[in-house]
Protein backbone atom coordinates (compact mmCIF):
# COMPACT_ATOMS: atom_id res chain seq x y z
CA UNK A 1 0.00 0.00 0.00
CA UNK A 2 1.76 3.24 -1.36
CA UNK A 3 1.02 6.69 0.20
CA UNK A 4 -0.54 9.28 -2.33
CA UNK A 5 -0.29 13.55 -1.46
CA UNK A 6 -0.44 14.22 -5.13
CA UNK A 7 -1.36 13.30 -8.78
CA UNK A 8 2.27 13.10 -9.50
CA UNK A 9 2.91 10.49 -6.36
CA UNK A 10 -0.62 8.42 -7.30
CA UNK A 11 0.64 7.82 -10.85
CA UNK A 12 4.51 6.95 -9.62
CA UNK A 13 2.59 4.46 -7.56
CA UNK A 14 1.05 2.89 -9.89
CA UNK A 15 4.18 2.54 -12.23
CA UNK A 16 5.78 1.08 -9.47
CA UNK A 17 3.24 -1.87 -8.79
CA UNK A 18 1.08 -0.96 -5.84
CA UNK A 19 -1.73 -2.70 -5.11
CA UNK A 20 -3.46 -0.04 -3.69
CA UNK A 21 -2.97 3.85 -2.16
CA UNK A 22 -3.84 5.74 0.64
CA UNK A 23 -4.71 9.49 0.39
CA UNK A 24 -6.31 11.98 2.71
CA UNK A 25 -8.69 14.98 1.47
CA UNK A 26 -9.78 18.06 2.97
CA UNK A 27 -8.67 18.89 6.87
CA UNK A 28 -10.06 15.42 8.54
CA UNK A 29 -6.88 13.51 7.69
CA UNK A 30 -3.67 13.01 9.78
CA UNK A 31 -1.53 15.05 6.84
CA UNK A 32 -4.16 17.76 6.59
CA UNK A 33 -1.46 20.41 7.13
CA UNK A 34 0.81 18.64 4.71
CA UNK A 35 1.57 20.87 0.96
CA UNK A 36 0.50 17.74 -0.67
CA UNK A 37 -2.93 17.12 -0.03
CA UNK A 38 -6.15 16.15 -2.08
CA UNK A 39 -9.56 18.30 -2.34
CA UNK A 40 -13.08 16.42 -2.16
CA UNK A 41 -13.80 17.08 -6.13
CA UNK A 42 -10.44 14.85 -6.67
CA UNK A 43 -12.23 12.06 -4.97
CA UNK A 44 -14.06 10.72 -8.36
CA UNK A 45 -10.80 10.97 -10.58
CA UNK A 46 -8.66 9.20 -7.95
CA UNK A 47 -10.55 6.23 -7.97
CA UNK A 48 -11.52 6.65 -11.34
CA UNK A 49 -7.23 6.37 -12.03
CA UNK A 50 -7.12 3.59 -9.70
CA UNK A 51 -10.13 1.37 -11.07
CA UNK A 52 -8.67 1.72 -14.23
CA UNK A 53 -5.24 0.33 -13.17
CA UNK A 54 -6.40 -2.37 -10.99
CA UNK A 55 -5.26 -0.72 -7.93
CA UNK A 56 -7.99 -0.38 -4.65
CA UNK A 57 -8.76 3.33 -3.03
CA UNK A 58 -8.43 4.02 0.65
CA UNK A 59 -9.25 7.33 2.30
CA UNK A 60 -7.80 8.34 5.42
CA UNK A 61 -10.23 10.39 7.45
CA UNK A 62 -8.32 9.47 10.84
CA UNK A 63 -8.49 12.64 12.61
CA UNK A 64 -10.50 12.52 16.22
CA UNK A 65 -13.76 14.81 14.96
CA UNK A 66 -16.18 16.82 16.75
CA UNK A 67 -20.09 17.68 17.23
CA UNK A 68 -19.59 20.66 14.85
CA UNK A 69 -17.97 18.54 11.93
CA UNK A 70 -20.64 15.87 11.73
CA UNK A 71 -21.84 16.96 8.27
CA UNK A 72 -18.83 17.71 7.16
CA UNK A 73 -17.38 14.03 7.57
CA UNK A 74 -20.93 12.81 6.47
CA UNK A 75 -20.25 14.59 3.00
CA UNK A 76 -16.80 13.47 3.17
CA UNK A 77 -17.95 9.41 3.38
CA UNK A 78 -21.01 10.00 0.58
CA UNK A 79 -18.88 11.27 -1.54
CA UNK A 80 -15.92 8.43 -0.87
CA UNK A 81 -18.87 5.84 -1.37
CA UNK A 82 -20.56 7.61 -4.61
CA UNK A 83 -16.83 7.67 -6.14
CA UNK A 84 -16.25 3.93 -5.45
CA UNK A 85 -13.63 3.79 -2.95
CA UNK A 86 -13.05 0.78 -1.45
CA UNK A 87 -12.58 1.59 2.25
CA UNK A 88 -11.85 4.10 4.68
CA UNK A 89 -9.17 4.50 6.87
CA UNK A 90 -10.48 5.55 10.62
CA UNK A 91 -10.00 5.80 14.39
CA UNK A 92 -13.10 7.85 15.67
CA UNK A 93 -16.25 5.76 16.37
CA UNK A 94 -18.29 8.96 14.78
CA UNK A 95 -16.85 8.23 11.70
CA UNK A 96 -16.32 4.17 12.05
CA UNK A 97 -20.18 3.69 12.92
CA UNK A 98 -21.38 6.32 9.71
CA UNK A 99 -19.08 4.84 7.18
CA UNK A 100 -20.39 1.09 8.11
CA UNK A 101 -24.05 2.37 8.09
CA UNK A 102 -23.98 3.53 4.63
CA UNK A 103 -22.08 0.32 3.47
CA UNK A 104 -18.27 1.40 3.50
CA UNK A 105 -15.67 -1.10 4.58
CA UNK A 106 -13.62 0.17 7.61
CA UNK A 107 -9.91 -0.01 8.38
CA UNK A 108 -8.58 0.42 11.75
CA UNK A 109 -6.33 3.39 11.77
CA UNK A 110 -3.15 2.76 13.90
CA UNK A 111 -4.32 5.53 16.45
CA UNK A 112 -6.98 2.69 17.27
CA UNK A 113 -3.69 1.37 19.02
CA UNK A 114 -4.67 -2.53 18.79
CA UNK A 115 -2.20 -4.12 20.73
CA UNK A 116 -3.69 -7.76 21.45
CA UNK A 117 -6.41 -10.20 20.51
CA UNK A 118 -9.49 -9.09 22.26
CA UNK A 119 -8.81 -5.36 20.32
CA UNK A 120 -9.54 -7.77 17.45
CA UNK A 121 -12.17 -9.08 18.33
CA UNK A 122 -13.81 -5.64 19.17
CA UNK A 123 -13.05 -4.11 16.17
CA UNK A 124 -13.83 -7.24 13.84
CA UNK A 125 -17.75 -6.03 14.34
CA UNK A 126 -16.66 -3.23 12.41
CA UNK A 127 -13.94 -3.38 10.40
CA UNK A 128 -11.94 -6.20 7.47
CA UNK A 129 -8.52 -4.81 7.86
CA UNK A 130 -6.44 -3.69 11.18
CA UNK A 131 -3.12 -1.84 11.89
CA UNK A 132 -1.10 -3.13 14.62
CA UNK A 133 0.55 -0.73 17.10
CA UNK A 134 3.44 0.22 15.95
CA UNK A 135 5.05 -0.55 18.95
CA UNK A 136 4.79 -4.57 18.59
CA UNK A 137 7.20 -6.52 18.20
CA UNK A 138 7.03 -9.14 15.43
CA UNK A 139 6.44 -12.12 17.12
CA UNK A 140 3.38 -10.32 19.33
CA UNK A 141 1.98 -9.35 15.36
CA UNK A 142 2.48 -13.08 14.25
CA UNK A 143 0.72 -14.21 17.50
CA UNK A 144 -2.30 -12.20 16.76
CA UNK A 145 -2.23 -13.61 13.46
CA UNK A 146 -2.41 -17.14 14.15
CA UNK A 147 -5.13 -16.53 16.79
CA UNK A 148 -7.21 -14.76 14.04
CA UNK A 149 -6.85 -17.87 12.10
CA UNK A 150 -7.15 -20.34 14.61
CA UNK A 151 -10.07 -18.89 16.12
CA UNK A 152 -11.70 -17.78 12.57
CA UNK A 153 -11.90 -14.49 13.87
CA UNK A 154 -13.77 -12.50 10.78
CA UNK A 155 -14.93 -9.01 9.52
CA UNK A 156 -18.22 -7.90 8.08
CA UNK A 157 -17.31 -9.23 5.13
CA UNK A 158 -17.01 -12.59 6.52
CA UNK A 159 -13.63 -12.92 5.47
CA UNK A 160 -10.87 -13.45 8.01
CA UNK A 161 -9.58 -10.45 9.54
CA UNK A 162 -6.62 -9.19 7.85
CA UNK A 163 -3.03 -7.88 9.89
CA UNK A 164 -1.19 -4.65 8.32
CA UNK A 165 1.65 -2.97 9.19
CA UNK A 166 3.74 -0.12 8.66
CA UNK A 167 7.08 -1.27 6.44
CA UNK A 168 9.32 1.91 5.63
CA UNK A 169 9.03 5.65 6.64
CA UNK A 170 8.86 8.16 8.80
CA UNK A 171 8.33 6.89 12.58
CA UNK A 172 7.16 9.40 15.72
CA UNK A 173 8.30 9.35 18.94
CA UNK A 174 4.82 8.82 20.51
CA UNK A 175 2.93 5.92 21.10
CA UNK A 176 0.93 5.10 18.01
CA UNK A 177 1.39 8.52 16.60
CA UNK A 178 -0.95 10.12 19.44
CA UNK A 179 1.68 13.53 19.82
CA UNK A 180 0.60 16.27 22.10
CA UNK A 181 3.97 18.25 22.19
CA UNK A 182 2.49 20.65 18.66
CA UNK A 183 -0.64 21.16 20.63
CA UNK A 184 1.09 22.56 23.79
CA UNK A 185 3.50 24.63 22.19
CA UNK A 186 1.31 26.44 19.23
CA UNK A 187 -2.46 25.01 19.91
CA UNK A 188 -1.73 22.92 16.57
CA UNK A 189 -3.00 19.52 17.12
CA UNK A 190 -0.91 16.45 15.43
CA UNK A 191 -4.48 14.24 16.44
CA UNK A 192 -5.86 16.75 14.14
CA UNK A 193 -3.54 16.31 11.07
CA UNK A 194 -1.98 19.67 12.00
CA UNK A 195 1.49 18.35 13.44
CA UNK A 196 4.51 21.57 13.18
CA UNK A 197 6.56 18.21 14.08
CA UNK A 198 8.61 19.79 16.65
CA UNK A 199 10.39 16.58 17.68
CA UNK A 200 12.50 16.92 14.67
CA UNK A 201 14.27 19.92 16.19
CA UNK A 202 17.48 19.69 18.14
CA UNK A 203 17.02 19.37 21.92
CA UNK A 204 19.76 19.86 24.82
CA UNK A 205 19.10 17.31 27.84
CA UNK A 206 19.08 19.03 30.75
CA UNK A 207 19.29 17.27 34.83
CA UNK A 208 18.88 18.83 37.65
CA UNK A 209 19.14 17.13 41.51
CA UNK A 210 18.39 20.63 43.43
CA UNK A 211 22.00 21.11 43.95
CA UNK A 212 23.79 20.65 40.65
CA UNK A 213 22.50 21.40 37.11
CA UNK A 214 23.29 19.61 34.48
CA UNK A 215 22.95 20.03 30.56
CA UNK A 216 24.10 18.31 28.20
CA UNK A 217 24.17 18.41 23.97
CA UNK A 218 24.15 14.88 22.14
CA UNK A 219 26.33 14.80 19.18
CA UNK A 220 24.53 14.20 16.20
CA UNK A 221 21.62 12.89 17.26
CA UNK A 222 18.36 14.91 17.76
CA UNK A 223 16.96 13.53 21.10
CA UNK A 224 13.11 13.51 19.75
CA UNK A 225 13.34 12.53 16.80
CA UNK A 226 13.30 8.69 15.30
CA UNK A 227 15.58 7.52 12.28
CA UNK A 228 12.86 6.34 9.69
CA UNK A 229 11.53 2.35 9.73
CA UNK A 230 12.86 0.33 7.50
CA UNK A 231 12.20 -3.83 7.23
CA UNK A 232 13.53 -4.70 4.05
CA UNK A 233 16.18 -6.61 5.60
CA UNK A 234 13.85 -8.79 7.59
CA UNK A 235 11.08 -8.82 4.89
CA UNK A 236 10.66 -12.37 4.78
CA UNK A 237 10.01 -13.06 8.76
CA UNK A 238 6.93 -10.53 8.43
CA UNK A 239 5.88 -12.11 5.51
CA UNK A 240 5.90 -15.69 7.46
CA UNK A 241 4.04 -13.88 10.31
CA UNK A 242 1.33 -13.59 8.16
CA UNK A 243 0.61 -10.06 7.68
CA UNK A 244 -1.39 -9.06 4.72
CA UNK A 245 -0.33 -5.54 3.94
CA UNK A 246 2.58 -3.79 3.98
CA UNK A 247 2.32 -0.03 4.59
CA UNK A 248 4.50 2.38 3.28
CA UNK A 249 4.22 5.66 5.12
CA UNK A 250 4.83 8.84 3.18
CA UNK A 251 2.20 11.68 1.92
CA UNK A 252 3.89 14.16 2.56
CA UNK A 253 6.36 13.04 0.75
CA UNK A 254 7.83 13.49 -3.02
CA UNK A 255 6.47 11.25 -6.17
CA UNK A 256 9.89 10.09 -6.32
CA UNK A 257 10.00 8.81 -3.25
CA UNK A 258 6.87 7.31 -3.33
CA UNK A 259 8.39 5.69 -6.35
CA UNK A 260 11.32 4.20 -5.58
CA UNK A 261 10.20 2.51 -2.09
CA UNK A 262 6.93 1.45 -3.62
CA UNK A 263 9.22 -0.63 -6.13
CA UNK A 264 11.44 -1.61 -4.07
CA UNK A 265 9.18 -3.47 -1.61
CA UNK A 266 7.03 -4.39 -4.19
CA UNK A 267 10.21 -6.19 -5.73
CA UNK A 268 11.26 -7.99 -2.24
CA UNK A 269 7.71 -9.31 -2.07
CA UNK A 270 7.51 -10.97 -5.70
CA UNK A 271 11.19 -12.21 -5.16
CA UNK A 272 10.10 -13.55 -1.49
CA UNK A 273 7.42 -15.47 -3.17
CA UNK A 274 9.63 -16.60 -5.74
CA UNK A 275 12.44 -17.89 -3.28
CA UNK A 276 14.83 -15.27 -4.35
CA UNK A 277 14.83 -13.23 -1.89
CA UNK A 278 18.30 -12.88 -0.90
CA UNK A 279 21.89 -10.60 0.19
CA UNK A 280 22.54 -9.72 -3.14
CA UNK A 281 19.28 -7.97 -4.00
CA UNK A 282 19.01 -6.78 -0.33
CA UNK A 283 21.97 -4.84 -1.26
CA UNK A 284 20.91 -3.47 -4.19
CA UNK A 285 17.44 -2.39 -2.96
CA UNK A 286 18.98 -0.88 0.32
CA UNK A 287 21.01 1.34 -1.85
CA UNK A 288 18.10 2.37 -4.02
CA UNK A 289 16.04 3.35 -0.05
CA UNK A 290 19.03 5.27 0.71
CA UNK A 291 19.09 7.50 -2.68
CA UNK A 292 15.40 9.17 -1.82
CA UNK A 293 14.51 11.34 1.36
CA UNK A 294 15.51 9.68 4.82
CA UNK A 295 16.52 10.35 8.09
CA UNK A 296 18.85 7.58 8.45
CA UNK A 297 17.00 3.80 9.17
CA UNK A 298 16.69 1.10 12.09
CA UNK A 299 14.21 -1.87 12.33
CA UNK A 300 11.52 -0.10 14.95
CA UNK A 301 10.58 -2.08 18.06
CA UNK A 302 9.79 -5.21 15.45
CA UNK A 303 13.11 -6.92 16.37
CA UNK A 304 12.53 -6.48 20.29
CA UNK A 305 14.32 -3.31 20.36
CA UNK A 306 12.93 -1.55 23.22
CA UNK A 307 14.60 2.18 22.26
CA UNK A 308 14.62 4.18 19.54
CA UNK A 309 17.32 5.29 17.44
CA UNK A 310 17.36 9.04 16.63
CA UNK A 311 17.77 10.92 13.56
CA UNK A 312 21.24 11.97 12.91
CA UNK A 313 20.42 15.88 11.93
CA UNK A 314 17.74 17.54 10.69
CA UNK A 315 16.29 16.69 7.08
CA UNK A 316 17.42 13.85 4.87
CA UNK A 317 20.25 11.82 4.48
CA UNK A 318 20.01 10.74 0.88
CA UNK A 319 22.23 9.96 -1.04
CA UNK A 320 20.85 11.67 -3.77
CA UNK A 321 19.50 14.94 -4.21
CA UNK A 322 17.14 17.01 -6.83
CA UNK A 323 18.17 20.18 -8.34
CA UNK A 324 15.60 22.43 -10.63
CA UNK A 325 16.57 22.71 -13.97
CA UNK A 326 13.51 23.61 -15.79
CA UNK A 327 9.65 22.86 -17.57
CA UNK A 328 8.94 20.25 -20.16
CA UNK A 329 7.21 23.03 -22.97
CA UNK A 330 6.74 20.54 -25.69
CA UNK A 331 6.51 16.64 -26.53
CA UNK A 332 6.69 15.39 -30.19
CA UNK A 333 4.60 11.94 -29.97
CA UNK A 334 6.47 11.22 -33.20
CA UNK A 335 9.85 11.51 -32.30
CA UNK A 336 9.46 11.03 -28.50
CA UNK A 337 11.09 13.90 -27.80
CA UNK A 338 10.77 16.33 -25.07
CA UNK A 339 11.17 20.52 -25.41
CA UNK A 340 12.58 21.93 -21.98
CA UNK A 341 13.27 25.57 -20.92
CA UNK A 342 15.98 25.78 -19.12
CA UNK A 343 15.22 27.83 -16.23
CA UNK A 344 17.03 27.45 -12.88
CA UNK A 345 20.87 25.57 -13.13
CA UNK A 346 22.37 23.37 -16.37
CA UNK A 347 21.76 19.45 -17.68
CA UNK A 348 24.71 17.98 -19.32
CA UNK A 349 25.65 14.24 -20.97
CA UNK A 350 25.56 11.70 -19.17
CA UNK A 351 23.61 13.59 -15.58
CA UNK A 352 20.81 11.84 -14.27
CA UNK A 353 17.46 13.63 -14.09
CA UNK A 354 13.83 12.89 -13.72
CA UNK A 355 10.70 14.72 -14.75
CA UNK A 356 7.78 14.85 -12.58
CA UNK A 357 4.33 16.02 -13.20
CA UNK A 358 0.62 15.52 -12.55
CA UNK A 359 0.04 13.17 -15.58
CA UNK A 360 3.46 11.60 -16.00
CA UNK A 361 4.16 10.49 -12.69
CA UNK A 362 7.79 10.09 -11.97
CA UNK A 363 9.89 9.54 -15.58
CA UNK A 364 13.44 8.50 -14.77
CA UNK A 365 16.78 8.58 -17.43
CA UNK A 366 20.28 9.65 -18.05
CA UNK A 367 21.24 12.58 -20.60
CA UNK A 368 22.50 10.70 -23.21
CA UNK A 369 21.79 13.49 -26.09
CA UNK A 370 21.08 17.41 -25.56
CA UNK A 371 20.15 19.67 -28.59
CA UNK A 372 19.88 23.65 -29.19
CA UNK A 373 19.01 25.20 -32.57
CA UNK A 374 19.01 21.36 -34.03
CA UNK A 375 23.00 21.11 -32.99
CA UNK A 376 24.22 18.52 -30.28
CA UNK A 377 25.67 20.37 -27.32
CA UNK A 378 27.32 18.70 -24.96
CA UNK A 379 25.17 21.24 -21.74
CA UNK A 380 22.28 23.04 -21.68
CA UNK A 381 22.58 27.08 -21.09
CA UNK A 382 20.58 28.79 -18.22
CA UNK A 383 17.54 30.76 -19.82
CA UNK A 384 17.70 29.12 -23.62
CA UNK A 385 15.39 25.90 -24.94
CA UNK A 386 17.03 22.36 -25.60
CA UNK A 387 15.63 19.18 -26.62
CA UNK A 388 16.14 15.77 -25.05
CA UNK A 389 14.50 12.31 -26.01
CA UNK A 390 12.77 10.13 -23.98
CA UNK A 391 11.62 6.35 -24.16
CA UNK A 392 7.89 7.50 -22.96
CA UNK A 393 5.77 10.68 -22.98
CA UNK A 394 6.09 12.98 -20.58
CA UNK A 395 3.68 16.42 -20.89
CA UNK A 396 3.73 20.07 -20.55
CA UNK A 397 4.17 21.82 -17.34
CA UNK A 398 6.35 18.88 -15.75
CA UNK A 399 9.49 19.64 -14.55
CA UNK A 400 12.95 18.21 -15.13
CA UNK A 401 15.37 17.76 -11.66
CA UNK A 402 19.06 17.02 -12.44
CA UNK A 403 19.94 14.31 -9.88
CA UNK A 404 23.06 14.49 -7.87
CA UNK A 405 25.28 12.50 -5.77
CA UNK A 406 25.55 13.86 -2.28
CA UNK A 407 28.75 12.96 -0.62
CA UNK A 408 28.13 11.43 3.22
CA UNK A 409 30.17 12.65 5.67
Amino acid sequence: MAPVGSYPALHAAIEAGADAIYFGVGKLNMRARAALNFQMEDLPDICRICRENGVRTYLTLNTVVYDEEKEEYRQVLQAAKESGINAVIASDWAVITYAREIGLEVHISTQCNVSNIEAVKFYARFADVMVTARELRLDQVAEIVRQIREENICGPSGKLVQIEIFAHGALCMAVSGKCYLSLDYYNSSANRGSCLQLCRRPYKLSQSDGEKDVEIEVDHEYLLSPKDLKTIDFLDKILQAGVSVLKIEGRGRSADYVKTVTKVYKEAVLAWEKGEYNREKLEKWNQELLSVYNRGFWSGYYLGQKMGEWAPKYGSSATTRKTYVGKITNFFDRLSVAELKVEASNLKIGDRYVIIGNTTGVYEDTAKEIRMDDQAVQETVQGTSCSIQTYREVHRGDKLYRVDTVERS
